[in-house]
């Protein structure tokens, strides 16, 4: 697995648990210190995150960080 493919798998964890609470780009980025734009990108794998950012993200979908790394690896 490439950079990008572990982006992209992360991103779609993101997406998943953001559409499970049936959250909006915006309403995810108000419950997180991220900006709504960027929501977007992380879930295409576009941008390389911070641990920061991803303790926002965690935070605001209410769930251990630990769980938007639960992915196969190949």
């Amino acid at each position: 697995m490439d950079k990008l493919e572990f982006r992209i798998a992360f991103g779609k964890r993101v997406e998943m648990f953001r559409k499970k609470l049936n959250l909006s780009y915006r309403e995810l980025a108000q419950k997180c210190d991220v900006d709504h734009s960027n929501i977007s990108k992380i879930e295409k794998g576009e941008v390389d995150l911070r641990i920061s950012t991803i303790q926002e993200l965690a935070k605001g979908l209410d769930v251990h960080p630990l769980e938007l790394f639960d992915f196969k690896l190949n």
